[in-house]
């Protein structure tokens, strides 16, 4: 081969490498179907955006990808884009571009190179989905945020979180399914193994810590310190009485508190709120010294008495004995309810124990003080029958104070075994005061000592056999009937000495005669059958008639009678 035709081979070499490498060049800088390549817009027409893409080709863009949020067209000849070639030169010479897509791909890719570098992503939380929630991250792309990594614990309201913005981790990626799923828990997770490490290592005893009301309990609340939690009883929350941390507090609330324990094997914290403030009990004693009238209001009511507080955390106890001078009280919500405010006075002071006694009734003059202020014994009293029992009658003398009838001190002529017999709840009763017992704050009475004791003259005035036109029926117990004979005395008529037939009601006035006179028992008894016809009314009539012409006095002649002499006979003898 000459040298002219090895120069001419040559020369078509190098041509055929240039033409290949301006071809390769030319492939570049256009950018190949399925690329993003950037151009130059150069027109702006109604419906479209004309790009040059380089390589004297230009592209064609619907002008809808360009309108913003505010529906404006924000594009002018001379700005540079990212386009995605999505077709080769058409029959009108120009190549069917997107920016839309050369967006998404740009975004797709950057989330990947993101997710290969283990950053962290920011998105907004848009939409409730099956299983949890729908986050739009970088450029508008769709994430899933499942239920169990939105928070360290479940949130049973996931609707709450919607609209909130927050940074994520991916934890899973796939470019062609276009599915991407991300974690908010993991990041929270890492924080608080941060905030764990750093609290812990500063934890101690005595430590007084802020924190944050992350939960509440029936017995307490559950305090975030950093990456650690503490749990606050309830027992712990205040010196006053909390029945349920909700009245205190509210999830989210910042409180201080202190580190009452602390076991780091566990990791388990103790904490109080109280022992950051002073206890109340230290100046109580000064506070509310004994005799002081002080307000509360009822915290809680018990079989033995109410829990007044009189300020948080310092309650006393107004004891049932302590509620009324007048009233036996059996439960204090007869008198007082929860949440009432209520007025006593201190009784008794004891910081120690943390003990205050309270008083209502001290409130208002003591009964008893007024009553010996204006009674004395042997002073007359009248009131009504407040009670009946065995073993006598109680008569209210003044609001507050009873007096007691013993039944030996009801009546001098009758022995009454049964009090219920004679009176009854809210009769009348006139009385002499025998007796008034300071310590014990007793007062007896006596019915009968209203009168003078009539069996100095019993035996001459009703003699058996005596007729009594008119006495008054007290009451009718089922074996009788109570009679008053006159004043001071009283008499039995038992019921077979009442004739058949005969109703018999308080107050009402009958005929009887003295059946018995028993001195041993002072017992005086009559009979409603046939008053005056009796034997020993027809003796008793023999008897006046002779005491009248023998000058013998109706005792002396009964008393004989008793000692089987014949008064007549002993007289004439004389």
């Amino acid at each position: 081969m000459t040298q002219t035709q090895q120069s001419s081979s040559s020369s078509d070499s190098f041509a055929s490498l240039f033409e290949a490498a301006v071809a390769t060049a030319q492939e570049h800088e256009l950018g190949g179907e399925g690329q993003i390549v950037t151009g130059v817009v150069i027109r702006v027409t109604r419906d479209f955006i004309i790009v040059d893409i380089g390589g004297k080709a230009e592209g064609v863009l619907s002008k809808s990808e360009f309108i913003d949020e505010t529906g404006e067209v924000r594009v002018q000849p001379g700005d540079q884009v990212d386009v995605y070639v999505e077709s080769r030169e058409s029959d009108d010479g120009l190549i069917s571009l997107s920016k839309e897509k050369a967006d998404k791909m740009k975004v797709w890719d950057e989330i990947s190179a993101a997710c290969e570098r283990d950053e962290i992503i920011e998105g907004t939380i848009t939409q409730r989905v099956k299983g949890g929630l729908a986050v739009t991250i970088r450029g508008g792309v769709k994430a899933f945020l499942p239920g169990s990594q939105v928070d360290l614990r479940p949130i049973r309201n996931l609707d709450k979180l919607i609209g909130t913005s927050s940074e994520f981790k991916v934890i899973k990626f796939n470019k062609k399914r276009g599915n991407i799923v991300l974690s908010r828990r993991v990041l929270l997770e890492k924080e608080r193994d941060s905030l764990k490490a750093a609290t812990l290592e500063n934890l101690q005893e005595g430590q007084v810590l802020k924190g944050t009301i992350k939960n509440l309990t029936e017995y307490g609340a559950f305090v975030d310190l950093g990456g650690i939690d503490g749990l606050l009883h309830i027992t712990d929350m205040s010196w006053g009485r909390v029945n349920h941390p909700s009245e205190v507090f509210n999830v989210g609330d910042e409180v201080t508190v202190k580190v009452l324990k602390y076991n780091p094997e566990t990791e388990r914290v103790s904490l109080g709120m109280k022992q950051t403030q002073e206890d109340p009990w230290s100046h109580a004693a000064e506070a509310y010294p004994v005799g002081k009238l002080v307000e509360g209001k009822v915290m809680s009511l018990t079989d033995y008495g109410a829990f007044v507080e009189l300020e948080p955390g310092v309650e006393g106890l107004i004891h049932v004995s302590e509620m009324s001078w007048t009233k036996k009280v059996k439960h204090p919500s007869k008198m007082l309810e929860i949440g009432q405010e209520v007025a006593c006075q201190v009784l008794e002071v004891d910081s120690a124990s943390k003990r205050i006694s309270l008083g209502m009734k001290q409130l208002e003059p003591d009964p008893w003080s007024v009553f010996t202020d204006n009674y004395k014994p042997g002073d007359k009293i009248s009131g009504k029958v407040r009670s009946i029992t065995d073993y006598g009658v109680f008569v209210g003398i003044e609001e507050g104070v009873d007096g007691m009838v013993h039944k030996t001190d009801l009546s001098w002529t009758v022995k009454i075994n049964n009090p219920g017999d004679v009176y009854q709840k809210g009769d009348d009763v006139e009385a002499i005061i025998l007796s008034i017992n300071h310590d014990e704050k007793k007062v007896s009475l006596g019915v009968r000592q209203l009168f003078d004791d009539p069996w100095g003259t019993m035996l001459e005035r009703f003699a058996p056999g005596t007729v009594v036109e008119e006495v008054t029926v007290l009451s009718v117990p089922e074996y009788g009937a109570f009679v008053r004979v006159e004043d001071g005395i009283e008499a039995v008529i038992p019921s077979g000495e009442i004739p058949a037939g005969t109703t018999l009601k308080p107050g009402d006035k009958v005929k009887a005669e003295v059946l018995n006179l028993d001195t041993q028992d002072r017992r005086l008894t009559m009979s409603m059958l046939q008053p005056g016809a009796s034997p020993a009314a027809e003796q008793l009539q023999v008897m006046k008639r002779e005491s009248t012409g023998k000058g013998a006095t109706l005792g002396d002649l009964f008393k004989a009678k008793l000692a089987g002499l014949n008064v007549g006979e002993s007289s004439d003898n004389n």
